[in-house]
């Protein structure tokens, strides 16, 4: 069956000259909606949010966007994967297998125009013509949606994987574990092509990529989070608490005299490692109100009257 065409505009809401900024914001309103931590029915968030994550991975990224904007009405004319569900053609150095995936959190469509994977012949794991004429089987990879969530804690996954000439496919367990990275490869032994001549089979390699989440930016280990602070919490100082992955939340001080863009550090709150975890920082923007009323502007009123800060000064 071939590729089913994903309207990526259309998951996301928006329309095709939207800007960078209003996918963004699409993006993060359907995400805190959908997020599986927060949604009543959780089997419908996670494929809705899976959904959501695709359609911004392309659109978010202005090169894919672009990419997909110039598929136009002939996408399906520019080859083929071999199945919905995340599939591969491995191609002629693997004897016209095929190899279809479920599971991994992206669509067959994604697979094949935007995750660069594909089945391949892993160079540093063999794949020649040893004494006896056996050959070893070719490696597999593919893209695996992990979840922030998921990367902090680590979990257990359940791959559907299906090879040319099986009636029913493989189900195998993918070990997450925590502190995992955006583009690290987990591997599973013995689950990619088949060998010939008595060679061992080929390994699957799944490469991680991290969900984007309304909340949190991942940069290596480290979680960046913006917090909006009003005018007066800035100037003061406050404490806010503020949720973070793994169920937990953390007290946040803010000194007087923050400013926009001021990041503060909390070290040891991003992913874990195994040395030490990484860090969370905390990107502070300054919000004013949209309106006020007469009591609100009188004091404000009041306060520039009194105040001998100008910002306009060096």
């Amino acid at each position: 069956m071939a590729a089913e065409f994903r309207d990526y505009y259309g998951v996301l809401g928006v329309a095709k000259d939207a800007t960078q900024a209003e996918v963004k914001k699409a993006f993060r309103k359907l995400a805190r909606k959908y997020h599986p931590d927060v949604a009543k029915d959780k089997s419908i968030a996670e494929e809705k949010f899976k959904e959501i994550n695709e359609a911004y991975e392309v659109l978010g990224d202005a090169d894919k966007r672009k990419k997909f904007d110039n598929l136009g009405a002939n996408w399906n004319q520019q080859g083929s994967p071999s199945s919905s569900g995340g599939g591969y053609s491995s191609g002629p150095n693997a004897g016209g297998a095929d190899f279809q995936f479920d599971g991994t959190g992206f669509s067959d469509f994604f697979e094949q125009y935007f995750s660069g994977g594909g089945a391949r012949r892993g160079p540093s794991h063999g794949g020649g013509f040893p004494r006896g004429g056996a050959m070893r089987g070719q490696d597999i990879e593919g893209d695996l949606m992990v979840t922030l969530e998921e990367a902090f804690t680590g979990s257990m996954r359940t791959i559907s994987l299906r090879k040319a000439g099986q009636s029913t496919p493989d189900e195998v367990q993918v070990r997450i574990p925590a502190g995992i990275g955006e583009g690290q490869r987990l591997r599973v032994p013995g689950h990619g092509g088949q060998g010939h001549g008595g060679g061992e089979d080929g390994d699957l390699y799944l490469r991680v990529r991290i969900a984007a989440h309304p909340d949190f930016r991942v940069k290596g280990h480290d979680l960046f989070r913006d917090l909006a602070l009003a005018p007066w919490e800035a100037v003061l100082g406050t404490t806010i608490s503020i949720n973070i992955p793994g169920g937990k939340s953390v007290q946040v001080k803010i000194p007087a005299g923050t400013g926009t863009d001021d990041q503060l550090r909390l070290k040891g709150y991003g992913l874990p490692k195994k040395n030490a975890p990484g860090d969370l920082y905390v990107v502070v923007s300054i919000e004013t109100p949209p309106s006020v009323n007469d009591e609100e502007r009188a004091l404000w009123e009041k306060l520039r009257d009194v105040s001998k800060f100008n910002p306009r000064k060096n």
